[in-house]
């Protein structure tokens, strides 16, 4: 019997419980939520499929060290009690990340040296020979995790973040984060059972993100390769046999519809879509939301439109206004979620939600908001059976310390009426000190831009693993994976073309 052994599954603050949900599902055991985080316990196949199936993780982990420290040297003799030939070589490269909430290590860098030093002085104690750092492309990856003086240190079974699908071939500007968007899908409920729409959809990564869920089809599929393919113990058949495995896949007989006003968006969310063989569930228009009318079925809207962060638009206000108009005059008997960030932004849209998420998108601490639209009155509603909030919705709403005690959207200063049509970009915001609103994340100047995002939000490469298939049978090889081949006969994962 394999061995089992602990594992964790690092995602985005909001989503630990959908994660979790995941990982059950999966088959983990001993699921506990955390913060930012969800550990269980599993085998080498669970952590495989782990990787390569949850549509809400950053990067699973596999600890390997437990052990409390108050000084760096404490760390660097803790680490040298390790043997670490049983994970690497003097011809073997590695890499160490550090993440640190501690009063006595204030520099995650210093703490990276401090483990790199123990390793590396082991190797030449033993042997004479050290192994060599590699930023870029390690063959094992490290990661030392530091709260107060309990430290753990792990290995890093995924490498790049796990919302780098794949199928990404062009990007818009500021696009959403793969996790987030499968994480926001998760959170609605959706069953997959009506149409999905997007009437804002940018670079189309809801739409692509609903279309892998709807069809059940693993995340990992596109990618190139996942760290541990790279571990001294990598089965290369047990995760052959999983990547070939489309046992639990499924038909989706509804439709997946997006539109964007701006054409190249809809052109990269095209080319997307078409990168990732779902061109036969999701369709893709120019249109401006404002000339959006009701589905012919019954449907569900799930968007993220612009909030004068990353991405500005002429007359933000007067944009939301026009969104709760469509909903209510267009959306009848449907749901409808919006991600957005201000206040402002939601009291445009002049309807109640039904629920209020919190959620982060990079550094911004957002709202993600339910629109139950019916047509006539509440009352009326009511006392036909329609429900506006579920039980567990109502029990998620009073939940305690749901939001942050001192949180607060950015507000506008004494600015006058007369420029309530310009973007909200061009009014003046409180200089907020973002390290007790937001969590210690990150700082913004009086325009409201981001000074810096963070870290796990880098700014999208260009990724070109899915070359221009028709549909995902086009590369498959019905056995083993292959590398480099212009063919497209096999199910094929790995490309010539290098990240940008």
């Amino acid at each position: 019997m394999e061995q089992k052994y602990e594992l964790i599954a690092k995602t985005f603050m909001g989503l630990e419980p959908v994660l979790a949900k995941e990982l059950a599902q999966l088959g983990a055991s001993d699921v506990e939520i955390g913060r930012r985080m969800v550990s269980f316990t599993g085998d080498k196949e669970m952590m495989y499929r782990a990787n390569f199936q949850l549509h809400t993780a950053i990067r699973i982990l596999k600890p390997i060290h437990h052990f409390k420290a108050r000084s760096a040297d404490d760390v660097y003799e803790e680490i040298k009690k390790i043997d670490w030939t049983e994970y690497l070589g003097t011809d073997k490269t590695f890499t160490v990340d550090s993440v640190v909430f501690s009063e006595e290590f204030r520099h995650s860098k210093f703490v990276s040296y401090k483990v790199k030093d123990a390793i590396v002085d082991q190797f030449r104690e033993k042997t004479g020979k050290r192994p060599n750092i590699s930023i870029s492309n390690p063959d094992i990856r490290l990661n030392m995790h530091i709260a107060d003086d309990k430290c753990t240190l792990s290995l890093d079974s995924s490498g790049e973040s796990l919302h780098r699908r794949g199928y990404r071939q062009e990007s818009v500007e500021a696009p959403l984060n793969e996790v987030l968007a499968a994480g926001m899908i998760l959170l609605s409920g959706w069953q997959c059972d009506t149409d999905f729409i997007d009437p804002m959809c940018g670079s189309g990564t809801l739409l692509i993100e609903a279309a892998l869920i709807a069809k059940n089809m693993a995340p990992g599929l596109f990618r190139k390769e996942f760290a541990f393919e790279k571990w001294p113990d990598f089965d290369a058949d047990l995760f052959d046999e999983i990547y070939n495995d489309e046992s639990l896949e499924r038909e989706f007989n509804h439709k997946i519809y997006g539109y964007d006003i701006d054409m190249k968006a809809v052109n990269t969310a095209r080319m997307n879509v078409k990168a990732a063989g779902l061109s036969d569930i999701i369709t893709i228009e120019q249109q401006d939301f404002k000339n959006f009318t009701q589905p012919a079925n019954k449907s569900i809207i799930i968007s993220n439109p612009p909030y004068g962060e990353r991405i500005s638009t002429p007359d933000l206000l007067g944009t939301y206004k026009m969104i709760g108009e469509r909903l209510k005059h267009q959306f009848k008997g449907n749901d409808a979620w919006i991600l957005s960030y201000r206040e402002e932004c939601f009291d445009q849209i002049g309807l109640k939600p039904s629920i209020k998420i919190p959620l982060y998108n990079g550094s911004l601490e957002c709202e993600f908001r339910k629109y139950q639209m019916f047509d006539g009155k509440l009352k009326d509603f009511r006392s036909e059976g329609g429900v506006v909030k579920t039980e567990e919705e109502k029990r998620q709403m009073a939940e305690k310390h749901r939001f942050k005690k001192e949180r607060e959207f950015k507000k506008r200063l004494e600015e006058k009426e007369e420029n309530e049509e310009a973007d909200i970009l061009n009014f003046t915001f409180h200089r907020h000190d973002l390290s007790k609103n937001r969590g210690g994340h990150e700082s913004f100047d009086r325009s409201g831009k981001e000074r810096r995002e963070r870290k796990e939000f880098n700014k999208d490469r260009k990724d070109f693993g899915g070359k221009d298939r028709k549909d995902r049978k086009d590369f498959k090889r019905g056995g083993k994976r292959e590398f480099g081949k212009k063919d497209f006969g096999g199910k094929k994962r790995r490309f010539d073309d290098d990240e940008d």
